[in-house]
């Protein structure tokens, strides 16, 4: 179905029509306007630290004059060479930052820590339950600099793409910083992934913008010991390499999205605006200063291990848990407690569908009582739409706020969050995913203003701010096309939502998952919210399937909780009966389903189109690996039943199940 937009969120009512700069805005104008700030940054922000007066100042001020904000925070990072312009527009959708600087990130996330007598202080913490092993690496301990040499000798230089496929271990971030240090943007790729997946990334090389190259069919492949050098061979002989001085938009690294919108695309971040954004978020977003422990529980393949699990906490001065485990399974679901109390860590980072994974196998949270999470402050989600269930149930268990926000592998980190190193509330409304980010402007396209609580798409004014993806790789004319040709002047998210009376962005699913039921426009993430309130049930997809004379009705896939033991035939009538009340009868809500799985892709999201395209016997494809809980590769075919041919017809199952 082809959803047609009747309107579009607006967050921002008052957001600035974007305005010719004068040319020749020099460092200085900046510089001088950050010391002013700063002279007075002691008296306002403890003043108005328990109220949302900062953020206000904050978000107005990027809003208004992006180029002087924006230019205060660049200070926070070290350069070789000042930028002479804060920010230059040509183009709205290739904003050029911080122009004519000269840094190194490498230099920013470990070697000023160095210098400044911070050497000691741990800068990695491997745990592995996999293996067994516990690590602590200093930032002094980091070999950075010999893995540059490695890589120099071995003929990389500045501009050369490096493939890095290595599993959740202190080698793979210290080879990201290697290649940040000799300006070689790293594509690290997940390690989960198999051969094909593989292939399909490092052959994703183009000769001209838009045009693929095509390699020869290989039937062998024969090994040589020439292709492979041993680390620690190569490390004990390695010359340290020093920092090479980068232009501001050099490219840091490319890194292929989760393919929700088809074939993976490269997502090209650069150096500096990228810095300065995640050292910014890591003191206004998570509230932490230089030295406490931070752990992102993600995976560095994915856009969030990029960020915070390497480049937000060592910019910022952080310990950075790196874990080599899964939320249940390594080896119980008390695994997140053991590591948040064994290493102290101040604040945490997940996906919600890690903590639906360990509510599912231990309701009560009976592991996590055995441990003390003294330093826990507060948990951050995100990933995939937050229900409240969910949430009310991990800040329960972990005893401490729970907030989500909302941000897309193109941007880099976060569009909506609330701020808790500006005075945002520990408990703003549950099912928000918080406020714009200062520089953020979240409108819509017609500057019309939408009534609160009502459903639509979600766009981004341009120019976005620092961070955001420079564009796809080699394909500039993609980028244009995919994210803001639909509205011209706009980023398409590709996200619905709606406000709430006080500006809180609620982030009910993708715009292709909204499900017209009869003319009536239902998010598939609501209707989930209202299916995991029932106690029964560990976790929820809803789908459209088609009817001909609703043109869609929502069927929900359930995964019951391990405890369970009420018929699904009493379960399917309370489920729908919650939904009726919670949702109302417009939803024509009947059609229940219970599975052993739900397929995920490695981000923890469910791949709703190629779902509905399934239960509709349309063809469907898997633009990704797709895993259950139990970690079954490409589940695909997770439905209790199964035909004597060896396949599965949805169609028919309904048929069996409901009378359709």
């Amino acid at each position: 179905m082809q959803l047609q937009i009747k309107h579009l969120v607006r967050l921002n009512p008052r957001a600035a029509v974007q305005r010719r700069r004068l040319p020749g805005r020099k460092l200085w104008s900046c510089c001088e306007t950050a010391t002013r700030s700063h002279a007075g940054a002691g008296a306002w922000s403890c003043r108005f630290y328990a109220s949302d007066c900062a953020y206000s100042r904050a978000f107005a001020a990027a809003r208004e004059q992006p180029d002087v904000f924006w230019g205060e925070k660049g200070l926070d990072i070290d350069w070789f060479e000042p930028w002479t312009k804060t920010l230059h527009v040509d183009d709205p959708v290739f904003p050029n930052w911080f122009v004519g600087g000269r840094l190194n990130m490498c230099y920013n996330a470990v070697d000023r820590h160095v210098e400044s007598g911070r050497g000691e202080q741990p800068a990695i913490i491997h745990d592995s339950p996999v293996t067994g092993t516990k690590k602590i690496i200093t930032y002094g301990e980091l070999q950075v600099s010999k893995l540059a040499g490695v890589l120099a000798k071995n003929g990389v230089r500045q501009g050369d793409l490096v493939v890095i496929y290595m599993p959740m271990v202190p080698e793979a971030m210290i080879a990201m910083l290697a290649c940040a240090r000799i300006g070689a943007p790293h594509s690290l790729i997940f390690g989960g992934f198999a051969s094909k997946e593989l292939s399909v990334r490092i052959d994703h090389r183009c000769l001209k913008d838009g045009e693929k190259e095509e390699n020869p069919p290989t039937e062998k492949v024969f090994l040589s010991p020439e292709l492979s050098l041993d680390w620690d061979e190569e490390m004990a002989s390695a010359r340290p390499h020093e920092c090479v001085s980068l232009p501001s938009n050099h490219p840091l690294y490319v890194l292929y999205t989760s393919g929700t919108t088809g074939t993976p695309k490269g997502v090209v971040r650069d150096t500096a605006g990228y810095a300065v954004m995640l050292k910014w978020t890591m003191s206004n977003i998570y509230g932490l200063k230089p030295g406490d422990i931070w752990w992102a529980a993600s995976d560095l393949g994915w856009v969030v291990g990029h960020s915070y699990i390497c480049y937000a906490p060592l910019l910022h001065g952080n310990s950075t848990i790196l874990y080599e485990g899964k939320p249940v399974g390594t080896p119980d679901p008390g695994a997140f407690f053991r590591v948040l109390s064994e290493h102290g860590a101040s604040s945490m980072f997940t996906a919600p569908t890690a903590i639906r994974a360990i509510r599912q196998q231990d309701p009560h949270a009976a592991h996590g009582k055995k441990y003390a999470l003294n330093r826990l402050q507060s948990l951050f989600v995100a990933g995939e739409r937050c229900d409240v269930e969910t949430l009310e149930w991990a800040k329960k268990s972990f005893g401490v706020p729970v907030l989500d926000h909302w941000w897309q592998t193109e941007t880099g980190s976060a569009i909506t969050a609330s701020f808790m190193g500006l005075g945002g509330s520990p408990t703003p409304p549950a099912g928000q995913a918080g406020k714009p980010v200062p520089g953020y402007n979240v409108i819509d396209d017609q500057m019309q203003e939408v009534k609160p609580r009502t459903l639509g798409n979600i766009v981004v004014r341009l120019p976005l701010p620092p961070g955001a993806a420079l564009s796809l790789w080699e394909n500039k004319s993609l980028f244009k096309k995919l994210y803001f040709s639909k509205f011209p002047g706009y980023y398409d998210t590709m996200d619905a939502g709606f406000l709430d009376e006080d500006g809180f962005l609620y982030i009910m699913s993708r715009s292709d998952d909204v499900i017209n039921v009869a003319g009536h426009r239902l998010s598939a993430g609501a209707l989930e919210e209202s299916v995991l309130l029932h106690s029964a049930v560990g976790d929820c997809a809803v789908v459209g399937l088609e009817d001909s004379l609703k043109g869609h009705i929502p069927l929900a896939l359930c995964v019951l909780k391990n405890e369970v033991r009420d018929t699904e035939d009493k379960l399917r009538t309370e489920i729908v009966k919650l939904v009726r009340d919670t949702v109302g009868p417009v939803a024509a809500f009947k059609n229940v389903l219970f599975v052993q799985g739900l397929p995920k892709t490695r981000s923890g999201k469910i791949p709703r189109s190629s779902l509905s395209n399934l239960i509709n016997g349309k063809p469907y494809k898997v633009k990704q690996p797709w895993f259950c809980s139990s970690g079954v590769y490409k589940c695909i075919l997770f439905f209790p039943f199964r035909l004597c041919d060896g396949f599965y017809n949805p169609a028919l199952i309904f048929q069996q199940r409901f009378d359709l």
